[in-house]
């Protein structure tokens, strides 16, 4: 794996959607190889309900810019503190059917024990990288989509749960960025960002 190509990649910004949120992609270093950390969304929230996601969210007005962001979230989902994220660099915002932008920001985390909050986030799940790569746990499908047209949906099946939509196509950027694995099956990425 080699995060110098994500400090070194240039991102490609999306700046027309009402809100704007930001997300960490946060590497974990252990003996057994490279994970990133996922949430588990609690049942109960408007917004993807259930689903896995990175730590992160909407910007709010006291927030710098969308690191400051990005962090102050994952200090209150997860109890990541400011000062132990290494900044690496930026992936490419993307758009959500939500009318978000969301930038993405790869960063280092600590091996450590992380407490969710239980009002935003049901669980904390660490996973191999190995695993994302590996193409048994990876499948994809083609879908319409009302502003996009044809689509390209990723899924990534680790350790039980299942990686797919915003969260997904973070994870297929990143990897592609960082590793040799390729998706099998993309789109032109400005056509739904």
């Amino acid at each position: 794996m080699d995060l110098g190509r994500v400090a070194g990649h240039t991102p490609r910004e999306v700046t027309d959607q009402k809100r704007e949120a930001a997300v960490l992609v946060p590497v974990v270093e252990r003996e057994s190889g490279p994970h990133l950390l996922f949430t588990k969304r609690a049942e109960d929230l408007r917004d993807h309900p259930g689903q896995m996601s990175f730590p992160g969210g909407g910007r709010e007005p006291e927030d710098e810019d969308r690191y400051a962001t990005a962090l102050r979230e994952a200090d209150e989902e997860i109890g990541l503190r400011s000062e132990e994220a290494e900044l690496v660099g930026r992936l490419d915002d993307i758009r959500t059917v939500t009318d978000y932008s969301i930038t993405p920001f790869v960063v280092r985390i600590p091996d450590r024990e992380y407490e969710p909050d239980d009002r935003e986030v049901a669980e904390i799940a660490v996973l191999p990288i190995a695993g994302l790569t590996d193409e048994v746990n990876h499948e994809h499908e083609r879908r319409e989509h009302p502003y996009y047209g044809d689509i390209v949906i990723h899924y990534f099946h680790v350790d039980g749960y299942t990686v797919w939509g915003a969260t997904g196509r973070i994870v297929v950027q990143f990897l592609e960025l960082v590793t040799d694995w390729r998706a099998p099956e993309r789109l032109d990425p400005e056509s739904y960002g």
